[in-house]
């Protein structure tokens, strides 16, 4: 009998030990993986214990949880060069109060869902090179204290959705490409509160319906018109560098605000964007490997090039082992990522069809790496081409990596240099799927001497260096 009862207490205390270690919110933990899985570059390694076989994340980097272990509380990752996007499973985290960010090097939108966080006091999204527009859905999270998206590249006009956050006493809007009128509320009938605020018997709508507001800054963007009378209790420094009709604060040159901003180098995308038609569902956090080569593209093309023409194998894309994406398609979710419909608009374009008549049928192969062929073709009454086609599955392919592909062309066309070859174009179609960036081959020189060189251990020491 005794044994039995032992029995009987082991089975309990298992019981106990199962549901513990199964406490923890499913759909959370599936937010915290799937956030991890869209950040493609961690430097300084600060997700590596972001383990999905561990029940458990309320230990994770940056990760604080309730006390009962089952709900995330905050998520605090900052200045970590964190290079990727914000996934809109985040809006799953219901208990979630903090989310700082602050600090790396996050592109894409602000997800819409972020909105769904009701219990959020602190937004804190600064200093990266997020774009698009402040979404309204944001005026939904009554309980914010403090917002900053400063130093960013967000565009478009501020939502009177903001006007809702009745508890917010910071907000750090500054260094951004913002634009329209400062949406202030109705212009009669304010007092003064204790904060030095502006209050109306009315119901406001608005920046002036914000009683607790202390601290705001909406320098450096181009905001027009005038300062709230509301606001004016900020100091002049909040207001600064815009294209406001006010004679205190300084403001930007005419010439700057006749018309729409200027882009940002790196940092930002146009405010017209058309969604993605991709679906996503995240396999793996490991980077994928084309990515590094538009990376080492971009910072050294010499050095790529010469790698590309490696002459490591003439197989053809169909021959290749398939490159391990983080993303991979499922039919039940959609990426919520906005594709920029004008970022390679000064870029030209080629089909397919011209490509494949300038290289010979694809047939002239005279480099390769993993994940690319490298084809040399005649353009009809142009010049000699190099051309870089990716070996990569359309069901591997997402939204995160179509924006990542088309802000590295866009780079790419920029760079005007004597040693480098010069980007001629690129080539984006679906049928077959296809993505390729189209070089000048200039035998006289430059490309073609790094395609040909037969010393290659500069170019080594040169790749140990950019990734050690």
């Amino acid at each position: 009998m005794r044994s039995y009862s032992s029995l009987e207490l082991l089975f309990v205390l298992s019981g106990v030990l199962f549901a513990t270690c199964n406490a923890f919110a499913t759909n959370e933990f599936w937010a915290l993986t799937t956030f991890k899985e869209a950040i493609y570059e961690d430097p300084h390694l600060v997700l590596s214990n972001w383990n999905a076989l561990d029940a458990d994340p309320c230990h994770w980097t940056g990760i604080a949880c309730s006390d009962a272990r089952d709900r995330v509380l905050k998520i605090n990752i900052s200045g970590s060069s964190l290079k990727g996007f914000l996934a809109p499973e985040l809006g799953l985290l219901t208990y979630l109060q903090e989310l700082i960010l602050h600090g790396n090097n996050l592109i894409g939108i602000i997800p819409k869902e972020l909105g769904l966080l009701k219990r959020l006091k602190i937004l804190d999204l600064g200093t990266n090179q997020l774009t698009g527009p402040i979404p309204p859905e944001i005026g939904n999270l009554t309980g914010l204290v403090k917002i900053n998206l400063q130093s960013n590249g967000l565009t478009g006009r501020l939502p009177a959705e903001l006007g809702n956050l009745i508890s917010l006493e910071e907000l750090h809007l500054d260094r951004n490409r913002l634009q329209g009128a400062v949406p202030a509320g109705s212009n009669s009938g304010y007092t003064a509160n204790i904060h030095g605020m502006y209050a109306s018997s009315a119901n406001l709508t608005g920046l002036c319906h914000l009683s607790q507001l202390k601290v705001a800054d909406f320098s450096y963007n181009f905001f027009v018109g005038s300062i709230p009378k509301c606001l004016e209790y900020l100091p002049s420094t909040s207001f600064q560098g815009n294209c406001l009709q006010n004679k205190d604060p300084k403001q930007r040159a005419t010439t700057l605000c006749g018309g729409a901003p200027p882009a940002r180098t790196r940092a930002g995308l146009s405010p017209k964007h058309q969604a993605a038609e991709d679906v996503s569902k995240h396999q793996s956090a490991s980077r994928p490997a084309w990515l590094l080569t538009l990376e080492i593209v971009t910072g050294t093309m010499v050095g790529v090039l010469f790698l590309v023409a490696g002459f490591t194998g003439l197989q053809r894309c169909k021959s290749k082992p398939s490159i391990i994406i983080p993303w991979k398609k499922s039919a039940s979710e959609k990426d919520h990522i906005y594709i920029d419909s004008e970022i390679l608009k000064d870029v030209v374009r080629f089909s397919r069809q011209e490509l494949e008549v300038a290289c010979e049928d694809f047939s002239n192969i005279i480099g390769s790496s993993p994940d690319s062929l490298v084809y040399k073709g005649t353009m009809k009454g142009g010049p000699e081409i190099a051309v870089i086609s990716l070996c990569i599955k359309e069901e591997h392919w997402t939204g995160y990596l179509e924006l990542y592909f088309q802000r590295e062309v866009a780079d790419l066309a920029r760079i005007n240099h004597e040693n480098t070859g010069k980007l001629l174009g690129y080539c984006r179609e679906s049928s077959p799927f296809t993505r390729m960036l189209v070089f000048d081959y200039a035998s006289n020189g430059t490309l073609y001497e790094h395609l040909h060189c037969k010393s290659s251990s500069l170019y080594i020491i040169g790749l140990s260096m950019m990734f050690p």
